[in-house]
C-alpha cells in the first residue's frame, strides 16, 4: 500500500486550506489522504465539569468533529479520493513528525488558531518542516496560485551531493502538475573579488560558469527520466534567499532540500529555507536530504 499524504488540521481557515492542497496533491500522485488532528486535550480534563453517562467528553467531541470536517472537506473537493482520519493524543508537532515516517508527504498550514488546542501554529509547521522524515509542504498563497499550471515548480539548486532528493521531488511534482520546472542557482563573488567585478575585470565569470555547471550536474540525469517536463535553467547573481524569493513570485510551488545530519537535535533548516517558509507567496516543499 502506498504511503498517504498526511495533512494536519485544527479546524482553522489556514488548516482547511491545507486540507484542500493536500487533497489535490494526493490525487496528483495517486495516493490516499490521511487527515490528522492532534492535541493533548487530557491535560484539561480536570477542568471540565462531570459529564453524564454515555456522553462524550468535550475535548473528544471536538477532536472527532474537527477530523470529520477535514475528511468531509477533502471528499467534497475530490470525491474519488480515499480519505481516512486519525486522532492522536500528542503534541501536534510530535504527532506529525511520527506520521512522517510512513507518509508520502506531510502538508501543514502556515498558522493555526493560536489557542492551547491549536495544531498548526507557525512554530509547529516550522518544527515539522525541520525534522520530518518525508517531504513537508507548507501552504502559502491562494488556490489560484496552486492550480495555475503555467506557473513553474521552482527548484532551489544546491550542490549535487546535497540536493538529489529535492531534485527528484521537483521533477515528479512538475510532471504530476503538468507544469514547467524552473531550476535556480544563485551565485556570488567572494568579498575580496567584488571590487574587481564592479570594475569590469571579469572576475565574476568563473563563479557564474560554476553555477551553470552545477545546474548541468544536478539536472541532466533526472531530466532524462522526465523527458516531458519542460525545464528552464537560471543562474542569478545575489544572495540565494533573495533570488529564490523573487522566483517564488512566479511559481506554483517552491522545492528546497534540507540536510538531515545524524546527531543534530536542532531545527535543520538553513537560512534560505527558513526565509522561504516565512515569506514565500506560494507553497514551499521542504525535502529531507540524508547524509
Amino acid at each position: 500500500m502506498e504511503h498517504p499524504v498526511v495533512v494536519g488540521t485544527d479546524g482553522s481557515p489556514h488548516s482547511l486550506r491545507a486540507v484542500d492542497l493536500a487533497a489535490d496533491e494526493a490525487v496528483r500522485h495517486g495516493v490516499p489522504l490521511r487527515v490528522v488532528f492532534a492535541s493533548l486535550w487530557e491535560r484539561y480534563e480536570s477542568e471540565v465539569p462531570e459529564i453524564g453517562e454515555g456522553e462524550r467528553p468535550p475535548y473528544e467531541a471536538l477532536a472527532e468533529d474537527v477530523a470529520a470536517s477535514g475528511v468531509a472537506r477533502a471528499k467534497r473537493r475530490r470525491p474519488d479520493l480515499e480519505v481516512t482520519s486519525r486522532i492522536l493524543s500528542d503534541e501536534p508537532a510530535t504527532a506529525l513528525q511520527e506520521e512522517s515516517h510512513a507518509a508520502f508527504a506531510v502538508v501543514t498550514g502556515s498558522r493555526g488558531h493560536g489557542s492551547a488546542a491549536s495544531l498548526l501554529l507557525g512554530s509547529v509547521s516550522l518544527a515539522v518542516a525541520a525534522r520530518a522524515a518525508c517531504p513537508v509542504i507548507v501552504v502559502h498563497g491562494d488556490e489560484d496560485t496552486w492550480d495555475d499550471r503555467s506557473r513553474p515548480v521552482v527548484l532551489g539548486v544546491s550542490e549535487l551531493a546535497e540536493g538529489q532528493a529535492a531534485t527528484a521531488f521537483a521533477f515528479r511534482a512538475a510532471a504530476a502538475r503538468h507544469s514547467p520546472l524552473l531550476a535556480v542557482r544563485a551565485w556570488r563573488c567572494p568579498v575580496y573579488e567584488q571590487g574587481e567585478h564592479h570594475l569590469g575585470h571579469g572576475s565574476a565569470a568563473p563563479h557564474e560558469q560554476r553555477a551553470a555547471a552545477i545546474l548541468t550536474d544536478v539536472l541532466d540525469e533526472p531530466q532524462r527520466a522526465y523527458p516531458d517536463v519542460e525545464v528552464e535553467r537560471r543562474v542569478t547573481e545575489g544572495p540565494a534567499h533573495h533570488v529564490l524569493m523573487g522566483a517564488s513570485a512566479e511559481a506554483g510551488l517552491v522545492v528546497l532540500g534540507a540536510p538531515r545530519r545524524r546527531g543534530h537535535a536542532g531545527l535543520q533548516l538553513g537560512r534560505v529555507t527558513h526565509a522561504l517558509l516565512h515569506r514565500s507567496t506560494c507553497p514551499v516543499a521542504v525535502i529531507p536530504e540524508r547524509h
